[in-house]
């Protein structure tokens, strides 16, 4: 019986000292990593980047010379706009990058009627293959 008794007082031991240097974590029901505002200021965030970030591409397809020649190579606009709503955030991001150096290239004269062409094909064409292979 006295060996039992010296175990129990052991274990005892053992859990109070080991008690004693474990950190505490205490968390209340209303304790939240993130707090509520916090996180609907970050999507708020999120949201008006995106919304800001399919306008740009939206006047990129919708400015004359870029409709012209997706008018000339049969290309439904439609189809590409509604296509670029679908495009994530990362794939939305890169097209907008993208188009943004298009749009300087053709106002600073860089690109001819040819390489306007192609570019714009490109693009369109990226943004359908996107949505068809997230699909």
């Amino acid at each position: 019986m006295r060996l039992n008794l010296q175990k129990v007082r052991n274990i005892v031991l053992f859990l109070i000292v080991g008690a004693s240097f474990a950190p505490t974590l205490t968390v209340r029901g209303e304790d939240h990593l993130v707090s509520p505002s916090d996180l609907h200021d970050t999507l708020a965030k999120s949201a008006k980047a995106r919304q800001a970030s399919l306008e740009k591409v939206q006047r990129f397809f919708s400015s004359e010379p870029v409709r012209q020649t997706l008018a000339s190579t049969k290309t439904d606009l439609k189809k590409v706009e509604n296509a670029v709503h679908l495009l994530n955030d990362e794939e939305l991001a890169r097209l907008v990058a993208q188009t943004e150096k298009v749009q300087t290239d053709i106002a600073g004269g860089a690109l001819d009627n040819q390489q306007i062409t192609y570019v714009v094909i490109a693009l369109a064409a990226a943004v359908l293959v996107l949505v068809l292979v997230a699909a």
